[in-house]
């Protein structure tokens, strides 16, 4: 038997005076953070919420994520995260699906909206029977009619609870995928897959008791809520929030709580890479970064290294993994542009698309299997079955493993580009174009064409104050890349689409 609250409890227990968040001028103690979990669990089970519940949550990077999070784990029912960026009607969708019994939502704040999208798609989830505006004070009264805040929930519970004794297979969270292959789909992850992923991402990113991590990753994407939140609570390390990304806000607060521990995806990096006035904040403290959620341009690994003087290991991991699936170990030699091997009780593969397994330098769907693979997707045992294959589950991305057991993504199946016949991967092609001294960030993707099926296209973002015309770009391209695979077409932009974690929304391009 056992739960994942396990690794907040023993903090609590034994650290119990040691600050475990750090949130503007709060300071909240592993004891603190617990006891207010206990109260959620105390109002959760008085309304007849337990195991086997779903109960839903809207929250960006504040101190009220971990203690609903904890709370909600401590009753033995289900997490069900939700990005903050949700419309209504996509709110109304993941309240059904998952069969959520309750849902948490901020109401936010004037420097932090979040308007009344929460509200509405309560209003639109029949099945829902519980609703509480997380509001910026406990004792806030709730504006709206039959709804009451998560501080009306705790006001008079107990700060006791015994934790209800889940087996390790039990789902603790269910993350929704992004949906770019049709709607969302659910991914149940036990209280095992997440606690052993999380013991050895603190161990993959030498995680200490005194060091300081900085969560600036949304805690509702499974990188920010594995590998940094619980690993930080599991090692008894202290977590400053930061609810959006905000290059000057991040590096005043790296020099001003002397983190230690950076963790983000390569959007974050250009971020603080080209962020003008870097030079002013002392960053010495920081010693480790992490990078995954998407491929880090070896360029601004390269760029970012010279400039902070820190190492960033990248990683490999998806929702259905738990998330890690392969790193960059600290103790091994680490290779730019890989996401290293297979991370401890992980097997990892390359196969063909009729499933044999494929040799060193062979492209291929990158396939694993181990303790970190998801139960299922919930309430679709088609898309487990097409997804999972005789205990492997099939990734979605193309990769190789180079002659020393490294892995390398190439990229997603889905993004993949077929001009005239050709397979093009746009990363090839964005790590060439991203050497170009006039580039801060790129996107390709492929495009209708009537001669060739599909066309490439870049979108591009330039540098300031730096100039260049599209054939010119073309032209540089064209001779540093084969020439089936250098693009057509070049659109400058100001800006690329991103999504609440920091993704390019390649989506969003095609469209």
């Amino acid at each position: 038997m056992f739960n994942l609250s396990t690794v907040l409890e023993h903090h609590a227990r034994n650290s119990s005076n040691k600050e475990a968040l750090i949130f503007a001028d709060k300071r909240i103690t592993f004891s603190q953070l617990d006891a207010a979990a206990n109260q959620i669990a105390n109002g959760l089970v008085s309304l007849g919420i337990g195991y086997g519940d779903k109960v839903a949550l809207t929250c960006p990077n504040l101190p009220y994520f971990p203690m609903i999070y904890f709370g909600i784990l401590k009753t033995g029912a289900t997490v069900v995260p939700l990005s903050v960026l949700l419309k209504r009607h996509e709110i109304a969708y993941h309240l059904q699906d998952s069969d959520a019994k309750a849902y948490f939502c901020f109401v936010g704040t004037p420097e932090m909206p979040m308007g009344q999208e929460g509200h509405a798609g309560f209003e639109m989830a029949d099945s829902c029977e519980h609703f509480f505006m997380i509001t910026p004070a406990f004792t806030d009264a709730s504006p709206i009619e039959a709804t009451q805040t998560m501080g009306m929930l705790m006001a008079g519970k107990s700060p006791v609870f015994q934790s209800y004794f889940t087996s390790p297979d039990d789902t603790a969270v269910i993350i929704y995928t992004s949906g770019t292959t049709g709607r969302p789909k659910g991914a149940e992850l036990t209280h095992s897959n997440l606690f052993l992923n999380a013991n050895l991402s603190k161990d993959l990113q030498k995680l200490n008791y005194e060091d300081v991590s900085m969560l600036v990753l949304p805690l509702f994407h499974i990188f920010g809520q594995v590998v940094c939140m619980i690993a930080s609570i599991y090692r008894g390390a202290t977590a400053v929030l930061v609810p959006r990304f905000d290059a000057e806000m991040v590096l005043s607060l790296i020099q001003k709580e002397k983190v230690t521990h950076f963790a983000g995806v390569p959007t974050m990096y250009w971020g603080l890479l080209s962020f003008p006035g870097a030079d002013k904040f002392d960053t010495s403290s920081l010693s480790m970064c992490l990078s995954g959620g998407a491929a880090l341009p070896v360029q601004v690994l390269k760029d970012f290294e010279a400039k902070y003087n820190v190492p960033i290991l990248e990683g490999y991991g998806m929702s259905e993994g738990s998330p890690v699936v392969t790193f960059n170990h600290p103790d091994r030699v680490r290779k730019p542009g890989s996401v290293g091997t297979p991370v401890w009780g992980v097997e990892v593969c390359i196969k063909d698309e009729n499933g044999k397994e494929l040799g060193n330098n062979e492209k291929g769907e990158l396939c694993y299997r181990g303790h970190n693979v998801m139960k299922g997707y919930y309430k679709r045992p088609d898309a487990t079955a097409e997804s999972i294959k005789n205990g492997w589950l099939h990734s979605g991305d193309i990769a190789i493993r180079d002659d020393d057991g490294y892995y390398f993504i190439v990229d997603r199946t889905k993004d993949m580009i077929i001009r005239g016949g050709y397979n093009v991967y746009p990363r090839e092609v964005e790590e060439v174009m991203m050497q170009h001294s006039a580039i801060s960030m790129v996107a390709v993707i492929g495009v209708p064409s009537d001669e060739y099926g599909e066309e490439i296209k870049a979108c591009v973002v330039l540098k300031p104050d730096d100039q260049i015309t599209e054939q010119e770009l073309i032209v540089w391209t064209k001779e540093r890349i084969a020439s089936y695979k250098y693009p057509r077409v070049v659109e400058f932009m100001s800006s690329l689409p991103m999504g609440a974690s920091g993704k390019i929304l390649k989506r969003e391009l095609r469209k």
